[in-house]
């Protein structure tokens, strides 16, 4: 089998990416032959099929109002990425393209050209892109669905991409322009969805129901070792943005001086953080910055529970699924998908998003109830080794991709 991968980067800068490379290194591994289409990046990693990537295309550098509008047209139809597709396809002949995230950089000007050489498509939904014009469904730190109804024009209103008009038009007028060609809807064969959340939003906002496949993320639990009864320290990891509620965490900190927290990551709330703990003086948290790989799986596995207290919507958030695979229960946000993975008092525990004291009330009983905590971590790996294992996934995506490649149909398998 030759699968087609399309995706703006091919370097593991975020997950998309990892996903990307994680199903190249299986796929081959398999016997199948990848075929990759992405843009061309000082960082991407070397592969014969550069010579059909895309140029560079850098939205936040600064231009001309020329070289603006330039970059604003490719973002509704790539001449560029269409012609580059065509010559691809001729001499590659792939069977199935699999499409992630490829907005902007890429544009949907290659799905025609994909259509047209009866090559099935399927696109994995990272996030809301489709649906909102700034991807995240929020708005000033909070969920926002005020576009529901094709209502894109609002985002304009109320400047939700990167606090601008101009961007916040061209992202609205690129959602109607792709919407009246019906271009993903006519040309993409299955959407694969990460939670059920998200697979209803979307069939609420009108993308086909019999064109969306259920497949949440996997982890692969080899590579974890489960530790339970840690109770030195609880742990959060990720960006540090208002979206992910590191400032509600930080917060609770306030009422538990009995308990340590670690901060795990960077980003653009450290220097309010820094200041906030140094004015309240608060001694239990310690900032490690960004942290990956080995250094990260030690924090995680080393900890009590890990805290995931996000204000926006998630798909199916690693963070927890590597949680659990360490046998660690999670105390997160009741919001998006979230509840989908952490069973209340069984897994883990649930609060109210951006609510600092109920948080701080979870943190206090979990801390001081090591025993139900282990027992939340033995149930958390159980159910990553049952619902999100690595051999499942790969059965009901190849699933998918025969079924599409043999007779054209989406139905789960």
């Amino acid at each position: 089998m030759k699968i087609l991968f399309v995706n703006k980067y091919y370097h593991p800068s975020g997950g998309p990416e990892k996903v990307i490379l994680q199903y190249q290194e299986k796929l081959e591994s398999l016997g199948d032959k990848v075929i990759l289409f992405s843009m061309q990046h000082p960082k991407n990693l070397a592969t014969p099929y550069s010579r059909y990537f895309v140029c560079n295309v850098d939205y936040n550098g600064s231009s001309s109002f020329i070289d603006k509008t330039r970059m604003a047209l490719n973002m509704f139809y790539s001449l560029e990425a269409k012609k580059k597709m065509e010559l691809l396809l001729v001499e590659e002949k792939p069977d199935l393209a699999h499409l992630h995230n490829i907005y902007h950089q890429i544009s949907p000007s290659i799905l025609p050209v994909l259509k047209k050489k009866n090559i099935p498509v399927v696109m994995t939904l990272h996030d809301f892109k489709l649906l909102c014009p700034n991807y995240t469904f929020l708005r000033n730190g909070d969920p926002c669905e005020s576009c529901e109804g094709k209502h894109f024009y609002k985002a304009v209103i109320h400047k939700c991409v990167k606090d601008s008009y101009w961007k916040s038009l061209v992202c609205s007028l690129e959602m109607y322009f792709h919407r009246f060609l019906k271009i993903y809807q006519d040309c993409v064969d299955a959407f694969i969805v990460l939670s059920e959340f998200s697979r209803d939003r979307f069939i609420k906002y009108g993308v086909p129901e019999e064109k969306i496949f259920y497949l949440p993320n996997y982890i692969s639990v080899s590579g974890y070792s489960p530790r339970l009864l840690s109770q030195d320290y609880i742990l959060f990891f990720g960006r540090l943005e208002h979206k992910n509620g590191i400032e509600t965490l930080i917060k609770a900190m306030k009422h538990l001086p009995e308990v340590r927290l670690k901060v795990a990551g960077e980003g653009e709330m450290r220097r309010y953080l820094d200041a906030y703990v140094k004015q309240e003086k608060l001694e239990n948290i310690s900032f490690l910055n960004f942290v990956t790989g080995e250094k990260l799986n030690q924090l995680i596995a080393n900890s009590f529970f890990t805290v995931f207290p996000n204000h926006a919507y998630h798909l199916c958030p690693m963070s927890i699924l590597e949680s659990f695979a360490f046998g660690k229960p999670v105390i997160g946000s009741n919001l998006g998908s979230v509840p989908e993975l952490i069973e209340d008092g069984i897994n883990g525990l649930l609060f109210e998003p951006k609510n600092v004291e109920e948080l701080a009330e979870k943190i206090k009983y979990l801390y001081h109830h090591p025993l139900l905590a282990e027992k939340m971590g033995m149930a958390a790996r159980e159910k990553v080794e049952e619902k999100y294992s690595e051999e499942e996934y790969y059965k009901k995506l190849l699933g998918l991709y025969d079924s599409l490649i043999k007779n054209g149909v989406t139905k789960n398998v």
